[in-house]
């Protein structure tokens, strides 16, 4: 870490906004104000434990899973095998935000390719069972749900090729680098 600064531009970023809504919400009122920060307050207590059992979970991952396998499987040399493997997994994954982008991170740290993270991501968003099943069914029936799916089912492959064939152009960037 010799050289970087501890706080990426992100966390930056949101610090200011807090701080400037903070700012809107003392020139509103006191009563305004600490009610803001008992809401935060109430998340932080409700999303906190998640996010600390989704960063073991992505830990454990990290460990128990062998580097040299997601190369392999998921790496970016995987190519069209990679992206349906991680538009499948995307598909399984349950949970939300919290399990999934820790997750995402892990296999991002552990090598998986660009292409494959992108078809996960758009799979899991997209694709996900879970969400399927809980969510819209109940709502929407089974035939708008089944005719959803089919249509939406390729677009995470797209979006996995695309991202990999587009992948040469980012190269360069810092973003694209790995960490």
């Amino acid at each position: 870490m010799k050289g970087k600064s501890k706080f990426d531009i992100s966390f930056i970023a949101f610090s200011i906004i807090a701080i400037v809504a903070g700012a809107i919400c003392y020139a509103k009122g006191k009563a305004v104000f600490f009610d803001g920060l008992d809401a935060s307050f109430s998340m932080m207590v409700q999303f906190i434990p998640k996010l600390g059992a989704a960063f073991l979970l992505a830990g454990f991952i990290q460990v128990l899973i062998p580097k040299d396998l997601v190369i392999h499987w998921i790496g970016e040399q995987s190519g069209s095998k990679g992206i349906l493997i991680a538009s499948l997994a995307g598909m399984l994954t349950p949970g939300g935000p919290m399990t999934s982008f820790p997750l995402m991170a892990a296999l991002y740290k552990m090598g998986a390719g660009y292409g494959p993270l992108v078809a996960y991501l758009t799979s899991w968003e997209i694709l996900g069972l879970q969400r399927l099943l809980i969510w819209e069914i109940p709502f929407l029936g089974m035939n708008f749900v089944f005719l959803r799916f089919i249509v939406s089912f390729p677009l995470p492959i797209i979006a996995g090729m695309t991202a990999t064939s587009l992948l040469p152009y980012f190269k360069g960037s810092a973003s694209v680098r790995r960490k």
